[in-house]
């Protein structure tokens, strides 16, 4: 049982983070920050080259932050691996003592720095799902037996401010019935739209954490309105960041964040936090926000 699952079950409020490895062979910034984060979250995301930008496999970090005591979250993409790929990282995943998945689809390479990158997108983030819970059943998707059964302990993400609300929890309950047993969501701003999608969310039975992006300027507040699919910061949340020092900017946005995660503690079972570069500011996002590990 991975600690993030047994918080989970347990009721407990759960709070994890997300990591990008390196673009190289360089890990000691990553691990600086993961040790920081360490006694704040129960696990840390290790993201797979997220925005199609090419990184270091995030298995490898995965590995290494298990044996600093530190509990990973594999993100596992169907952009760049078929089914055959997907599932032999799954089991060398497993077998290394990474339990933890988090599937998904991936961007589209054209957006990201090798444009000319041909997709596989041979699963989708569901069928990752199936790959995983045949396989703990002990047969990988072409009904072959396996030696040896992977654990998982298998999770999934979802759109709070997707347009199309109905297809989204079509989507949702179509992961859950494929084994999600847990999701962390896009990012979210606005507690009332949370809200109301936990209404019906909540029906699935599934432990849920609430994605938030600490924001670092106006420029990108309005580069994630207009690009990021089901995110809407709101003006006073954007006119809050117009300001010239950079630290004033740093201390509005952990006051913005923690000010959020306060109002949607009690609609969900965890936060997942975004900083992107800052996770210096964590600490105090959850100091302020009143959380202990």
């Amino acid at each position: 049982m991975s600690k993030l699952s047994t918080k989970l079950k347990s009721g407990k409020f759960a709070v994890t983070c997300e990591l990008n490895p390196p673009k190289g062979t360089d890990l000691e910034k990553l691990f600086k920050k993961a040790d920081m984060l360490k006694d704040r979250v129960v696990a840390i995301n290790i993201t797979d080259s997220a925005g199609s930008n090419m990184t270091m496999a995030p298995i490898a970090v995965s590995h290494f932050l298990n044996h600093r005591g530190i509990e990973p979250i594999l993100q596992i993409t169907g952009r760049d691996r078929n089914r055959i790929a997907i599932q032999a990282d799954l089991i060398a995943a497993s077998a290394l003592g990474i339990t933890n998945i988090l599937t998904m689809s991936g961007d589209p390479p054209q957006h990201g720095d090798h444009p000319e990158a041909k997709p596989v997108f041979d699963l989708n983030s569901t069928q990752v799902l199936d790959a995983m819970k045949s396989m703990q059943g002990g047969k990988d998707l072409g009904e072959n037996v396996l030696e040896g059964n992977p654990e998982f302990f298998r999770g999934a993400v979802v759109n709070p401010g997707a347009k199309d609300l109905e297809s989204e929890f079509a989507k949702m309950e179509e992961k859950v019935s494929s084994g999600a047993q847990f999701f962390q969501t896009q990012a979210i701003f606005e507690p009332d739209a949370l809200e109301e999608f936990m209404v019906t969310a909540k029906k699935f039975d599934v432990p849920i954490l609430a994605g938030i992006i600490v924001l670092k300027s106006t420029k990108m507040a309005n580069y994630l309105n207009s690009y990021l699919p089901g995110i809407s910061i709101p003006d006073n949340i954007i006119k809050s960041l117009d300001l010239n020092d950079r630290e004033a900017i740093k201390k509005e946005s952990v006051s913005i964040t923690s000010n959020i995660i306060k109002e949607i503690q009690g609609m969900c079972d965890g936060v997942h936090v975004m900083a992107i570069g800052w996770e210096n500011t964590i600490p105090d996002i959850l100091d302020q926000s009143n959380i202990r590990n």
